[in-house]
């Protein structure tokens, strides 16, 4: 395989991190990726829970379009995102 190809069970582990705030989102395995029709990937769906232990706690979601994801590093994936390019929503 090339060296600039990424399988996603290996960068399922990366860390993702919005360098326009310093922001650390958890690694990719517990988000989701949106995957339009053609194949492309169109959204980066991050779950934001600050109470990782209750039951019924509220989750928020942030939408980010694929197009502010910069870099794909060695362990990370490194986000260019400003607060009013991201959408927020909740369940």
């Amino acid at each position: 395989m090339a060296d600039n190809i990424k399988l996603y069970s290996e960068i399922e582990r990366f860390e993702i991190i919005n360098i326009n705030d310093g922001e650390k989102y958890n690694c990719l395995a517990n988000n989701d990726i949106v995957v339009d029709e053609d194949g492309y990937l169109k959204l980066l769906i991050i779950n934001i829970n600050n109470n990782k232990f209750s039951l019924f706690g509220s989750n928020e979601f942030m939408e980010i379009p694929w197009d502010y994801v910069k870099k794909i590093g060695a362990r990370t994936i490194i986000l260019d995102a400003e607060e009013q390019n991201i959408k927020r929503t909740k369940p």
